[in-house]
């Protein structure tokens, strides 16, 4: 017993007298800029990249400094990638499918109409070859992403006039970026890509019909229910949005590897920051928006079941031309597929009996 003590008292010593300055003395000090695709209105979205920059700088005793900045303050939100790949700055914090056009692969990084949940997603990424997938697409354009944030399933949006049937859909000028948009524009939609600073005034002005963006939370800081009265359920586009710190590959590989350890943790510690903090505020802003008059709908079976169709169709077309997209779209099938059973006997049926003694309080 005395001897075990005394060896775990030096061993301790150790660590307190030797390694921890040792450690602490290696370390570089760094200084990296990394824009956000949204503005600081949005303070989960855009908190998720101050909060990712604080624990860096927690674990390195503030040797490694990430400063962030808005949309618009150095890029245009939905030129970050651009603005990575260049050199310009050394990170941004962004949904990947902002980047659909560029590679379509790129729409599985943050998700794809009628795929993974915000779980599912976090898995498929870690545990089914996500990673290795949008990174491979990434590396084209000079970068590599973390995961890095998820918003969870998102709403349908804010649309002036009634959805009842496919036919309300033609024409409609919709704002939804990435693959939803694609699919939406396959029903008669007409998507308008416009970064979230922009979206308002649009949609008061009339230059759009319908906006999507997140949830409760975000959309009634954005002010949609003043100019838009229906308010639509579930955004089947969005299943569980996940973002990404997305760097520069020369700045990432001169990284020592402790730093690359500290990004992918603090990465990590930011993607449940980010969740957890939308299941705190979406369900009290939902209840404030209906108070003041907003009107929930849920999207027809009708309407749900020709995007799911469309969605099919359109990922058969772009597969067949795509090696890359394919090779994603199989991955996603594949798991999604795995994990069907399991979800079913196990979270589904949980949670609708759940529902169902809540809704009865």
């Amino acid at each position: 017993m005395r001897r075990r003590a005394v060896l775990g008292g030096l061993s301790a010593g150790l660590v307190a007298g030797v390694a921890a300055p040792a450690v602490a003395q290696s370390l570089p000090e760094i200084k990296w800029r990394m824009t956000s695709s949204f503005p600081k209105s949005l303070d989960t979205i855009y908190g998720t990249a101050q909060i990712f920059a604080q624990y860096v700088a927690e674990a390195t005793d503030n040797r490694f400094q990430i400063q962030t900045f808005a949309a618009g303050e150095i890029v245009p939100g939905l030129q970050a990638l651009d603005a990575v790949s260049s050199g310009a700055l050394e990170a941004a914090h962004s949904p990947t499918y902002f980047y659909y056009g560029k590679d379509p692969t790129l729409g599985f990084g943050t998700g794809m109409p009628f795929g993974p949940n915000a779980r599912l997603q976090h898995a498929w990424w870690h545990f089914a070859g996500g990673k290795e997938i949008i990174n491979e697409s990434l590396a084209k354009f000079n970068t590599i992403s973390l995961a890095c944030g998820n918003s969870g399933t998102q709403m349908g949006g804010w649309f002036r006039k009634e959805v009842n049937t496919l036919d309300d859909l033609k024409g409609l000028k919709f704002r939804i970026g990435g693959t939803g948009g694609k699919v939406l524009e396959r029903l008669g939609v007409v998507p308008q890509q416009i970064a979230p600073g922009d979206i308002y005034p649009a949609l008061e002005k009339g230059t759009i019909d319908a906006v999507e963006f997140v949830g409760p939370y975000d959309d009634e800081k954005l002010g949609f229910a003043k100019v838009a009265k229906y308010y639509y359920y579930p955004g089947f586009w969005e299943g569980g949005a996940m973002l990404h710190s997305i760097i520069n590959l020369d700045q990432w590989n001169k990284l020592p590897k402790f730093y690359q350890a500290v990004l992918n943790n603090a990465a990590e510690a930011a993607n449940n920051w980010m969740l957890a903090k939308y299941d705190a505020v979406n369900a009290p802003a939902l209840r404030r928006l209906l108070s003041r008059g907003t009107e929930l709908r849920p999207f027809s079976m009708d309407v749900m079941e020709a995007a799911y169709r469309e969605a099919n169709a359109f990922y058969n077309e772009t597969a067949a031309t795509n090696p890359l997209f394919k090779k994603a779209l199989d991955s996603v099938n594949d798991y999604m597929g795995e994990q069907a059973l399991w979800w079913q006997v196990g979270e589904y049926s949980y949670e609708t009996l759940m529902l169902r003694t809540r809704i009865k309080r």
